[in-house]
């Protein structure tokens, strides 16, 4: 055997992709986790776009200097004052003459500054706590800025959300499927964002934790293949269509249909929709209060094909839980133009593949003797142009033998025809190269928390302050609670060996071996959403019985030890309802007490 090699182990853990630095097309040295560092260089943010534009409009009270989100501001306000003012929803629809919107004061959140100001000083909105005046509105950046290593000369950012690092990391997944099309990356963490007035317990925070898949489809081909499990799931969809006509009653089509129409733009966007439903609905959401909202245009980003919001209604209207966007090329384009490290798929056709392109080819003799130590901006200005642009520039140097180009760098060049050569070519391709389309399930994990707590939550009949959580028991944090009349000692191995038996089956349990009455302990665990509760009593300890007691129903059965065991098992795998259980065992009424 030969002689251990660190080097030799870490390069394989690499290799196969057990980890690998993070943003690693941007140089960033440090070896992080293969789940995203949380740190971001600024460089990967600059490119990704949210830099410069992930930020929201606020207002500050002119005198306190308390600081306001201003979409929701004035969202706040008008909404108030709806009943009694028609003509503020009447001012609020009238800017459909400059952006189409989504009805009423629903989408305020997507207007411009100036737009916000507008309503602002027509509407006299004041500070709500003082009813002193406001501020313009004036841009905010969302996202908490840092610096990486000792000298603080690397700029970063806490990550606003977790799908970059998963974009840089695009050809390690790709080789770690052995570079066959479609697949999927998936990661869970937490993101942050500098939210300029968080509120609403989980619904908007600064920390908070996301789960984001990114699934990698070839732009031509977007059928996905187990459509077919899903296409007959019927969801709640409110289209832009019905958006721009001010309504809010949602349709009720099968994803089937709503891809057939293309009100749902492709297959494997829609199967990511009705995996949805089928996800929350699971969890225990409501589904006459779940709907998927079509993002408007103005909305949208501008590399977006399509974007569908699952959005819960809870007691703070519909709120965006779940969004699933079409991002075509957009992430993986930019970064490959940022980093020059190509991320795409390589196809081997079965045909060669023949199309004419127009080309350009430069003459390095006289390009760069001519423009010097600007040579490369200009190169990397051309290479960047699409065959369109190509066409026009040929057609100004035909003319004019000379013409300016604008670069990155804010200058004009000057090129002449002699620089570079244009035209078309036969171009035979036996491999294709494109960039992977992605389509982007986003999960809010706090606020998909909170709305099923909403949803779950009621109180007993008769009996206010006996609330109950009726969590699905593959849900529930607790899944049975075990609990003996009293603290006498004859209970006391009966709880342990139960408590092992249990443990044994992989059932998360909690003791209340406490002196409260059982009623009491019974209620506090309704409030913990515990499905189920096994009860010691003294016949337990002459023959063997327990009682098994369902939360939402509070009815019970009593069977031997090894039976309700059984039965729990199954009722927590969910293979059988409380409603079988009570057709098959009868309903006990009442413990022994002494």
């Amino acid at each position: 055997m030969a002689a251990f090699s660190r080097s030799s182990l870490e390069e394989l853990l690499k290799k196969r992709f057990f980890y690998a630095p993070s943003f690693q097309a941007y140089g960033e040295e440090e070896m992080l986790e293969m789940d995203g560092a949380i740190i971001t260089p600024a460089d990967v943010l600059k490119t990704s776009g949210h830099v410069d534009k992930f930020s929201d409009w606020m207002v500050k009270d002119t005198k306190t200097g308390d600081i306001f989100r201003a979409d929701h501001l004035v969202e706040a306000v008008l909404e108030g004052r709806l009943d009694g003012d028609k003509q503020a929803e009447n001012d609020v629809t009238s800017q459909k003459d400059k952006k189409k919107k989504k009805g009423a004061v629903q989408a305020i959140d997507n207007y411009t500054g100036s737009e916000l100001g507008e309503i602002i000083r027509k509407h006299n909105i004041k500070s709500p706590e003082t009813g002193n005046d406001l501020t313009v509105p004036v841009e905010f950046n969302l996202m908490f800025e840092s610096s990486i290593g000792p000298t603080g000369h690397l700029k970063g950012y806490l990550r606003p959300e977790t799908a970059q690092g998963q974009f840089l990391n695009f050809k390690k997944f790709l080789e770690f499927n052995n570079d066959k099309m479609p697949f999927a990356s998936a990661s869970i963490g937490r993101s942050f964002r500098n939210e300029i007035s968080p509120r609403s317990g989980l619904l908007r925070v600064r920390e908070f934790t996301m789960s984001e898949i990114e699934h990698y489809v070839d732009p031509n081909n977007k059928k996905h293949t187990r459509f077919d499990e899903v296409k007959d799931i019927k969801l709640s969809l409110l289209p832009r269509h019905i958006q721009s006509e001010g309504k809010t009653i949602p349709i009720e089509l099968t994803i089937g249909e709503a891809v057939e129409k293309k009100i749902v733009d492709n297959e494997t966007l829609g199967y990511f929709l009705a995996r949805t439903h089928l996800f929350l609905t699971m969890l225990g959401i409501k589904p006459d209060r779940l709907r998927f909202r079509q993002h408007m245009p103005n909305e949208m980003a501008h590399y977006a094909c399509d974007c569908w919001d699952a959005e819960i209604q809870s007691s703070y209207g519909w709120i965006e839980c779940v969004g699933c966007a079409d991002r075509s090329a957009y992430d993986l384009t930019v970064h490959t133009n940022r980093t020059k490290e190509k991320l795409i798929v390589r196809e081997t056709l079965a045909e060669p593949l023949v199309y004419e392109k127009t080309v350009l080819d430069i003459n390095k003799k006289i390009f760069g003797p001519k423009l010097r130590q600007n040579a490369k901006t200009v190169e990397d200005y051309l290479t960047n142009l699409n065959e369109e642009q190509l066409e026009a520039l040929k057609k100004e140097l035909d003319g004019n033998g000379k013409t300016m180009v604008s670069c990155a760098d804010g200058n004009q060049y000057e090129i002449s025809s002699d620089f570079i050569t244009i035209q078309k070519q036969t171009i035979t391709e036996h491999v294709r190269e494109y960039i992977p389309n992605v389509i982007e399930p986003s999960f809010g994990i706090g606020r998909i928390l909170y709305s099923l707590i909403e949803h779950v939550y009621w109180t007993r009949e008769g009996d206010e302050q006996r609330a109950v959580l009726s969590f699905p028991p593959l849900v529930a944090p607790f899944k049975c609670l075990l609990v003996p009349l009293s603290n006498n000692p004859a209970f006391s191995k009966l709880v342990r060996d139960l408590s092992s038996k249990l443990r044994k089956l992989h059932i998360a349990i909690k003791v209340d071996d406490s002196s409260n009455s059982i009623g009491r302990r019974y209620s506090r665990n309704d409030e913990l959403g515990t499905p189920f509760a096994i009860t010691i009593d003294f016949q337990s300890v002459n023959d063997g019985t327990v009682t098994l007691r369902e939360r939402d129903s509070t009815k019970q059965i009593r069977e031997k030890t090894d039976t309700i065991l059984q039965v729990l098992k199954d009722l927590v795998e969910e293979d059988i309802t409380w409603e079988e259980v009570l057709s098959k065992y009868p309903t006990f009424v009442q413990q022994e007490l002494d």
